[in-house]
């Protein structure tokens, strides 16, 4: 993998809008957000309200374009998506990879922002970075936990032990060696049967979601296991599952059930309760680097 990171203080990064747009008045305060980290923004089309398409940023094309030009242009050192929501999976035919390739460069977010992990990990052979984003997380007040996190993956230290609180549980005992990979469950589904499905042989599988029914969450998990994606990984771990509620809270499987009865008889390796994704506090991953999980003592290290 190359590209582990290449940001310092002071460097130019793009801001861009891969899916949904953002709302007028969070562009002033993620732009601020972005300098007080000590980051120069260069504000892409994409993020202006005005170039909205319906619920994109932008069309296609010019999302697209967006995230081409800040790979190719060199006076950029890194690409922040300032949201998620929906639409990078359109994206997805319209980049030229190859020439993506060629110019590597770390890029953040999360969420929808998962379609273009899984393209720019597989792809490129990039590290890239689960973090939160400028209009949805770093505008507001955000803990500590968080912001070091943050920090860690803008600035080249998202290496070694990787604490990660009181929350984890170990479902599963045992230890794994992988490259990370995964993000949003819903995301890492829709991959599957295109040129971009997701890969997760020998891999730490990372999953997380938010605003699913329990079904769509056993559903989802279901379509992992039925395409030997939990066979095929060394360990999983499971974040946030934020505001997945039960549609018929009198009959239904909670979440820990479906895990137990769809992900645990694979045999790897699970942590629950891992502090990532939708919500707060919340860590930085990066997707594509090679850890290790020991499910018995609830660790995880990168190896940079």
């Amino acid at each position: 993998m190359s590209t582990v990171n290449s940001l310092y203080p002071g460097a130019r990064v793009a801001l861009l809008c891969a899916s949904s747009a953002v709302p007028e008045e969070r562009l002033e305060s993620s732009l601020a957000a972005v300098r007080a980290l000590g980051l120069e923004p260069a504000v892409y089309p994409s993020c202006y309200y005005v170039n909205r398409h319906g619920y994109f940023a932008a069309d296609d094309a010019q999302r697209a374009k967006d995230l081409q030009d800040a790979f190719s242009d060199p006076t950029v050192q890194g690409i922040l998506c300032i949201r998620g929501g929906y639409g990078a999976g359109r994206l997805l035919p319209l980049l030229n990879w190859k020439d993506i390739a060629r110019h590597p460069k770390p890029l953040y977010g999360y969420s929808d922002v998962t379609a273009l992990h899984i393209a720019l990990t597989q792809r490129c052979r990039m590290v890239s970075y689960h973090t939160p984003m400028p209009s949805t997380e770093w505008y507001k007040d955000t803990d500590e936990f968080t912001m070091t996190y943050l920090r860690r993956a803008l600035f080249g230290a998202l290496s070694g032990p990787m604490p990660m609180g009181e929350t984890v549980e170990t479902l599963q005992g045992g230890k794994a060696k992988g490259a990370l990979c995964g993000g949003n469950l819903s995301l890492v589904c829709d991959s599957l049967g295109t040129p971009w499905e997701i890969d997760t042989r020998g891999k730490i599988l990372f999953l997380e979601d938010v605003g699913e029914k329990t079904y769509r969450i056993d559903g989802m998990l279901t379509q992992l296991r039925n395409a030997g994606k939990l066979d095929d990984c060394a360990g999983i771990l499971l974040g946030y599952w934020t505001d997945c509620e039960p549609e018929y809270p009198d009959r239904t499987l909670t979440i820990p059930q479906i895990v137990e009865e769809l992900v645990l008889p694979a045999g790897k390796p699970t942590l629950a309760g891992v502090p990532c994704g939708h919500s707060l506090p919340t860590m930085s991953l990066p997707l594509g680097a090679m850890a290790v999980m020991d499910a018995d003592a609830k660790t995880l290290e990168v190896c940079v």
